[in-house]
This record gives structure tokens, C-alpha cells and sequence, in this order.
């Protein structure tokens, strides 16, 4: 027994960590999607309830949508530079545009596997998804190739920041960094994320990509600049993470496979140490990072101004996959998908969805064959710098060509947010307030409705039938009156600001907020402690986006994001309890966002009330100052 352990230790050691693998779990271990479940709720708060004072007593039919566009290709020619110059872009005229600028577990060290499924194939889920290759077949934007819009540079075509924009034509040294770095120049949280969003499309504008392709079609842009992703992942990030992060296999990072139409996931346990990941690379495995933003600074801060513009989880996973392979099999996802090939290069196909049911999916599919597929609306091969972008429901398959390895990275969004979501929260509400408050609906049904009522009775003629359906109408109509669709609306609110990454905080909000309050240990004892808020303050909340009141049976509740984690529901909804009285303040900072205001202009009755308030919401991170309370 122990001779043939010993043949069998040296036989592992000549083995690699695929087929080790393969030998303990089964060469036949194939992966099984599962349907995403919906976000959890989670309904358990930290309370911090301000106290003091005394409580005051407190359309028209939608335009039907444009017809979606096909499947469209811009590539921009990289020998025209664009002048950033303001009399260079008045000289161009009107029709010169500049160019401006979810389901992904947000994982990390002791991240629970929870929340949103991660994207399955390079580039769905809450990332993940991609195509790229050749050419586009199905038809064009503007006429086909777009030119003299100069994507030239590495960031926000212009370089800098003009009269509350990011704007013009010229050059970003230094990449996304300093892309990241010009957005932070602009006050409102609400126009960084505008131009963010801008820049990702560039050079489609963001009203003629919502009006053409969001929910309808594909949208590849093919730059012809390496360069333009510079800074946000790279393959010497994957390996740092994989050395300084605490990365386990499964939690964080997928190694998978697909070949001869099986799809397999050879996750060991335990960490993922470089050793071993790479060892799987090296035989031919895709690496599926679920979690960039837990472990890439700036990836949180790309995906934490990025979730303002879509009122929705942002969300991403990266992808790196060896040459000649294939990481996963055709499905398609739940998700709004951005594809951003940040290295290499990888072949991309793309299908409309089959059925009408597959149109804008709750859920994303289990592993299609390719016999299930059809011809691809969209066949291509996405180089660093391109951008491809597919609704939910599109099936997608992604592998890399021989000559080159790929990486990109799926940032995506709006996972189980459509109408229907809405009122599957509304009509139960309503519901519950129609029994409370009108005898009909708690009216008994009649005696004798299972004799003429129910499939079998179907196809009856029957007076009483007919007057059982239409009571049923009738309450059914009535339900409207009592539907709260705002309250449902902040409870929607409320979720999304706990599906929320964190701020990221410039330096000159650092030192403006209580996480540069000079508050420390020296000379035998604390010093610089007192946060000493006058009337004469100046203060604005953070962010735009940062809070939501919420009327609630237990109170006033204002919800807030500052203190989330960069994990994904790592830490419970964080909230405070107001008193009523205080909801007016609330209103104020938000309605004069982003000027700072006046601590003795909020609308509360007694100056102690209000700086009460301020130095609470200071204390939580929610408020900034307009110059530092105290200097070291």
C-alpha cells in the first residue's frame, strides 16, 4: 500500500494542476447554470436615530420607441488626431461631435458566494460576454464607418475639463487614471457618470446608442487604439491580485474550459495561488475573475461613478483566456453587457434571441449547443481598445485565435430591473392596501364559482361566468388607486443603494470629510477630536446619489452608501432613523446639490436641530465641507 501511494505521489508530480484536477473530481464534471435569484433584500439595519426637536406635521401615453437598429460597426482611423484647441472645434462647425466620456458578485477577501450569478461566457452576467473579429453583418452607423472624430488618445477625447465638461479631442498620457482623475474636477457626481458613460461609447453619442441599441441590438466600436483602456486591468494587475489578495478558487475566480461542446469548471478548493493558476492557464484554461472591483482600485472607482448614470448595479468581471481556446459555451445572459477588450485579441459571435421568451430574459440560459444557434448577427474580432456591447437575451460565444491570448473586462448592468420587476413589488403593496381599505376586495367569493369556474368549465357559456370575470376586471382595474408607486419606487432605491459600490474620494473631499478629520492618538492622548460644526458652515452631501429617504412602517429612513463594502452585501443596508422633522433638510441638501449651503440654512426649527443634523451626517460620511473643519 504505501509502494503504490508513492507511485501514485510521483505520478500527480509529473501531472498538471488541469489534469490533477481531472483525476480527483472526474473528467465529466461539467458545470450546470443555475437561474439567478433575485437580489436579496436583507432587512436587518444598524439604527442611529437622531433625536431632539419637536415633530411638525409634515400623464401622457409613452412615444412608441424607435425601431432598433442592426447589428452596427464604428471604427475610428487612428492617423486623425484631433485638435483639442476650442477655435479647432468651433472651426470644425455643428456636425463635428467630440468625443466624451451590472451581474457581477462583487467578491473579495471573505466574500460570501451570494447575490447575483456571475457572467458565464466572456462577457454576460454581471460581467462577462464579448465578440470580436472580422466584420459586422447587418448594417451600419451614420453610413458605415465613422471618421474624423479622432479617438486618438487614451481617455476623454480633449484632455480636460471645460465649463462643468469633459470635452474635446486630444490625449490622455496617462490612460484611465487620468481619465478617473479629470472626472474628479467636475462637482456633480450626476455629470461625471454622464461623461463616463460618454467616453465608454465614444464616439457614439449616448442619446443615439439609447435610442438605437439599448434593449434592441449589438454595438461594436472599434477604435484602433490599444491604448484607450490604459490603466483600468492588465494581466500584471491578474497576477499582482493573485499574490496580495486573498483569492479563492470559487468565490473569486473561475478556471474553466470548453471544448468539443463540454463546458467544465475545474475549480480546486482553498486559494488560488499563482503556482496553480497559472499552471491551468498554461493547459489551456480560461480565468474568470468575478470580483475586480474588490481588488482593483481603480476598477471600483471606474464602476462607482459608472452606477449613477444607470440607477442600476454596475457591476464586472475580467477575462483572460490562452490562445487557440474557448472558456465557455454559447448561452446568453440577464444583463446589459460592455464588452472592453483590454489585451489581445478574441473572436466574437453574437445571435439574436430565438423567441420572443428569450427577448430581454429575467434569467440567462443554461449552455446552448451550437446546433441551437443559427447564423450570427454579428461576427467579429474585438482588438484592445474596441468596445462591444449586446442586450440580454443575445446568445454570444467568444474564443481567442491562435496568435494571441485576450483579456477584457464585462462591465454591466440593469439584472432584474425592468417594469415587471417594479410591479412585482407594487402589486402586492397595492394589494395589501385595497384589503385594508375597501370592503369589496374583502367580500366573499361566491358559493357556488368551482362549479362554473376553472380550466374544465372553460368553454362553458355561462352568465355567471362572465360576471366572475368581470368582477375580477373590475377590482383588478380599482387596484391602481390604491397602488403606493413612489413608496415602491424608494424601495427599489433602497436595494440599488445596497447593491452600490462605495465612493471613491478625491483627495480634496477626503480632506473636506470625516475621513480627513485629523482625529488622532498623541503626546498621551487623543487631540483633534471635537468636529466643530458652526452655522456659518458650508456644507453639500458627497454625492448625488448617496442617499434616499424612505417612508417606512418603523419611521423615516434615510438610506446611504458611504459605509457599503467593496464586497458585494458584505455589510447589511446602513441607514439612519430621522425624525420627521428633519426630512425637509434631507430635501434641501438634495434639491441644492451640488452648491454648498449654509448649516444655518437648513430648514429646521432650532439652530441646535440643525447643526445636530449636519454633524451627524458629517460623522457618517454623507456631508463635505466646504473647507476642512480643522487644520493639523
Amino acid at each position: 500500500v504505501v509502494a503504490m501511494a508513492a507511485e501514485q505521489r510521483q505520478e500527480l508530480g509529473r501531472l498538471s494542476a488541469l489534469a490533477v484536477y481531472r483525476r480527483v473530481a472526474g473528467a465529466g464534471r461539467m458545470e450546470r447554470r443555475r437561474r439567478a435569484a433575485p437580489l436579496p433584500a436583507g432587512r436587518k439595519r444598524a439604527k442611529a436615530r437622531l433625536r431632539g426637536g419637536r415633530a411638525r406635521g409634515s400623464g401622457s401615453e409613452p412615444e412608441a420607441p424607435p425601431p432598433a437598429a442592426p447589428p452596427s460597426r464604428v471604427e475610428l482611423p487612428v492617423e486623425t488626431p484631433v485638435d483639442p484647441r476650442p477655435e479647432a472645434a468651433a472651426a470644425a462647425g455643428p456636425d463635428a461631435k467630440p468625443r466624451g466620456g451590472p451581474k457581477a458578485m462583487r467578491g473579495g477577501p471573505k466574500a460570501m458566494p451570494s447575490g447575483p450569478r456571475p457572467a458565464e461566457e466572456d462577457g454576460s452576467g454581471v460581467s462577462g460576454g464579448g465578440v470580436s473579429g472580422g466584420d459586422v453583418s447587418g448594417g451600419v452607423v451614420s453610413g458605415g464607418v465613422v471618421s474624423g472624430r479622432g479617438v486618438s488618445g487614451r481617455g476623454v477625447s480633449g484632455g480636460c475639463v471645460s465649463r462643468g465638461g469633459v470635452s474635446g479631442g486630444g490625449v490622455f498620457g496617462g490612460g484611465v487614471s487620468e481619465l478617473l482623475r479629470q472626472l474628479a474636477r467636475l462637482e456633480d457626481s450626476r455629470q461625471r457618470a454622464a461623461e463616463l458613460f460618454r467616453w465608454m461609447l465614444a464616439p457614439v453619442a449616448p442619446a443615439e446608442f439609447l435610442g438605437r441599441h439599448w434593449e434592441r441590438a449589438p454595438l461594436l466600436v472599434r477604435r484602433g487604439d490599444p491604448g484607450y483602456y490604459a490603466g483600468l486591468f492588465s494581466t500584471a494587475d491578474f497576477d499582482a491580485a493573485l499574490r496580495e489578495g486573498e483569492i479563492h478558487f470559487g468565490t473569486h475566480l473561475d478556471v474553466t474550459s470548453y471544448a468539443e461542446g463540454m463546458r467544465e469548471t475545474h475549480n480546486p478548493s482553498g486559494r488560488a495561488l499563482p503556482a496553480v493558476v497559472w499552471d491551468f492557464y498554461q493547459n489551456g484554461c480560461s480565468l474568470r475573475l468575478l470580483c475586480p472591483q474588490a481588488f482593483s482600485p481603480t476598477v471600483w472607482h471606474f464602476l462607482s461613478i459608472l452606477q449613477e448614470q444607470f440607477g442600476s448595479m454596475a457591476g464586472a468581471n475580467t477575462y483572460l483566456t490562452p490562445p487557440g481556446t474557448q472558456g465557455f459555451a454559447p448561452h446568453y445572459d440577464d444583463i446589459e453587457a460592455f464588452v472592453l477588450q483590454l489585451e489581445g485579441k478574441k473572436h466574437w459571435r453574437v445571435y439574436k434571441p430565438r423567441t420572443d421568451a428569450e427577448v430581454l430574459p429575467q434569467f440567462s440560459s443554461a449552455n446552448l449547443t451550437q446546433a441551437e444557434l443559427g447564423e450570427p448577427v454579428l461576427e467579429t474580432v474585438l482588438e484592445a481598445g474596441d468596445l462591444l456591447y449586446f442586450p440580454r437575451g443575445f446568445i454570444h460565444q467568444g474564443d481567442c485565435l491562435p496568435d494571441a491570448h485576450s483579456l477584457h473586462i464585462t462591465v454591466s448592468s440593469y439584472q432584474r430591473n425592468s417594469w415587471g420587476d417594479f410591479l412585482e413589488k407594487l402589486i402586492p403593496a397595492a394589494l395589501q392596501m385595497a384589503l385594508e381599505e375597501d370592503v369589496e376586495y374583502r367580500r366573499g367569493l361566491p358559493m357556488d364559482y368551482l362549479q362554473y369556474m376553472g380550466v374544465a368549465n372553460s368553454d362553458k357559456v355561462d352568465a355567471r361566468r362572465t360576471a366572475f370575470v368581470e368582477k375580477v376586471q373590475s377590482l383588478i382595474k380599482k387596484l391602481i388607486d390604491y397602488a403606493p408607486i413612489d413608496a415602491a419606487v424608494d424601495q427599489r432605491a433602497k436595494s440599488f443603494l445596497h447593491d452600490c459600490l462605495p465612493p471613491v474620494l478625491t483627495p480634496s473631499e477626503k480632506a473636506q470629510s470625516v475621513y480627513g478629520f485629523p482625529a488622532r492618538w498623541q503626546d498621551g492622548g487623543p487631540c483633534n477630536v471635537d468636529i466643530l460644526i458652526t452655522k456659518d458652515t458650508q456644507v453639500r452631501l458627497l454625492r448625488h446619489g448617496i442617499v434616499r429617504l424612505c417612508n417606512e412602517e418603523a419611521g423615516v429612513m434615510l438610506y446611504y452608501t458611504t459605509e457599503n463594502s467593496r464586497v458585494y452585501h458584505k455589510e447589511e443596508p446602513k441607514f439612519l432613523e430621522l425624525d420627521p422633522e428633519y426630512t425637509d433638510s434631507i430635501e434641501f441638501l438634495l434639491s441644492s446639490y451640488p452648491n454648498h449651503v449654509s448649516v444655518d440654512n437648513l430648514p429646521c426649527e432650532t439652530l441646535e436641530e440643525k447643526i445636530s443634523l449636519a454633524t451627524l451626517l458629517f460623522e457618517r460620511g454623507i456631508l463635505t465641507t466646504k473647507k476642512p473643519l480643522a487644520h493639523v
